[in-house]
């Protein structure tokens, strides 16, 4: 197994407010490259560098150009000229780089209309903040993601005109319990479904989660728990504190980057993909979401079902309602849908409730506190933009409170286990990517309110999902069908 450095990781001091913080604080820590980095629209990370005495606070002004059309789901190459505008705010040490490295989230502008671009999935979550303010609702809306992923050994994957094929290999996997390869078998491994809470040496990734949380903490990120997840074979959940919308879409396209960046520096492969072993459960992305004005939680009542507010049931009641068009950006790949299945503490029902891990909506009660009152939206996976994911979930839920859009009634009980007419009264997820495009298609007028989407960019995201990720995977035999078929 890889060792685990005991490298101490840089730490960040207390965060810049303005241009002038940020170019000091790069001097005094002895940076010597900023990166740069923003959001492409299917939700991954770009970047490129100068070095640090090129950061000025003019670049905070005028920005830095790129090349749009290169990007996926921006530009057409006739009008490709972009600018990016740096966040004092966003700026942390990179503990994944060995020359030390300022980081600097982006905003994206026009360069001829001067104006934020629409597509620019960090500008959707801005202007998802201010619509929440203008609507006299509430002042602040906070956010807890819990971005499960799996750790691997080594993984391989093709995929041309004569072959197909994946292969994952992980020394915890329980597959491994009969190797021989020479080496010790030392086994101490968790069965499928059981790797939730083991301590070593059944959990052997101990120390590089710790690892991993640790250099969170050095970026400046807040973390509550970090532990073994349900699945064999590596898989990880590192809890970070609740923050505010954009801030916290920042914060989870941080932790992928350090989780991954952490895991490759200690010969080990991580990955964010909704479900990629069979026959144990997949990644998902539960989102802990509530309304605040100014020192009031707005989702809590003394006398409420599972101490939640009217307004807090009309939000629930607009999650549900467009939940299949919420997950065209929740659980947007092809791949969500073999997580969203029956069996695998999947959140498939369109229910909400109390403590209940197989509604879509669960109500934590560990705490009886007004400020730990909240809803758990479980359906997202990490594979989802959180801009553009966060953003699509305030507005539904929105949409809900202005409406008073009723939920159906809570169901206390094992879903996946109720009798016959109970079952029939309560409604699924849709059961593919092709699915949820078509509910977006029809259903995605709560989103323009306020012009936080645009129709342009719902758009161009119904296109590049079908075009870029649906048609392809149809197109493609899929092993098992050789299973299934040869032989007829």
């Amino acid at each position: 197994m890889p060792k685990i450095s005991t490298k101490r990781s840089r730490t960040t001091k207390a965060p810049a407010t303005s241009p002038a913080d940020v170019i000091r604080q790069a001097r005094e820590s002895g940076v010597q490259v900023v990166d740069v980095r923003f959001t492409d629209l299917p939700g991954t990370w770009q970047h490129f560098s100068i070095p640090v005495g090129q950061l000025t606070e003019d670049v905070f002004e005028e920005g830095l150009g790129f090349d749009g059309s290169s990007i996926r789901g921006f530009q057409a190459i006739n009008e490709s000229d972009m600018l990016l505008l740096p966040d004092p705010a966003s700026a942390f040490l990179d503990p994944c780089l060995k020359v030390p490295t300022l980081v600097l989230t982006c905003d994206i502008k026009d360069p001829i209309t001067g104006e934020r671009y629409s597509r620019d999935p960090r500008y959707v979550a801005r202007k998802a903040e201010q619509f929440l303010v203008k609507s006299g609702v509430a002042t602040t809306s906070y956010w807890g993601p819990e971005a499960e992923f799996y750790i691997f050994n080594s993984v391989r994957f093709d995929q041309n005109a004569h072959e197909g094929y994946y292969h994952i290999d992980s020394e915890e996997g329980i597959w491994n319990s009969g190797q021989d390869s020479g080496a010790p078998n030392l086994g101490h491994r968790p069965r499928h479904k059981e790797g939730y809470f083991p301590v070593p040496p059944v959990d052997r990734l101990q120390d590089l989660r710790s690892r991993i949380m640790l250099a969170l903490q050095a970026s400046g990120i807040e973390v509550e728990v970090q532990h073994h997840e349900v699945g064999t074979a590596g898989q990880a959940e590192i809890d970070m504190r609740y923050g505010t919308l954009v801030r916290m879409a920042d914060q989870v396209m941080m932790f992928k980057y350090i989780v991954k960046g952490v895991c490759h520096d200690h010969g080990y492969t991580a990955t964010f993909m909704p479900k990629p072993m069979f026959g144990d459960n997949g990644s998902g992305m539960h989102v802990h979401q509530s309304l605040w004005k100014n020192a009031e939680n707005l989702f809590w009542s003394e006398k409420g079902y599972a101490g939640l507010s009217d307004l807090a049931r009309f939000y629930i009641g607009g999650l549900i309602k467009h939940a299949p068009a919420l997950l065209a950006f929740a659980a947007p790949t092809t791949n969500s849908y073999r997580r969203l299945v029956p069996g695998y503490e999947a959140p498939i029902n369109l229910i909400y409730s109390q403590r209940n891990r197989s509604a879509v909506c669960r109500i934590p009660m560990y705490s009886k506190s007004p400020k730990t009152k909240r809803i758990e939206f479980r359906a997202p996976d990490p594979a989802a933009n959180p801009y553009l994911t966060f953003a699509a979930l305030l507005m539904a839920g929105m949409d809900g409170v202005k409406n008073r859009i009723e939920p159906p009634a809570p169901i206390d009980k094992d879903l996946y286990d109720l009798e016959p007419p109970e079952r029939k009264r309560v409604k699924n997820t849709p059961g593919s990517l092709a699915e949820v495009l078509e509910a977006l298609r029809s259903d995605h007028q709560f989103l323009l309110q306020g012009g936080v989407f645009t129709q342009d960019l719902i758009d161009t995201w119904i296109e590049y999902k079908t075009k870029k990720e649906l048609e392809p995977v149809a197109l493609r035999p899929h092993p098992y069908e050789f299973f299934l078929y040869y032989d007829v």
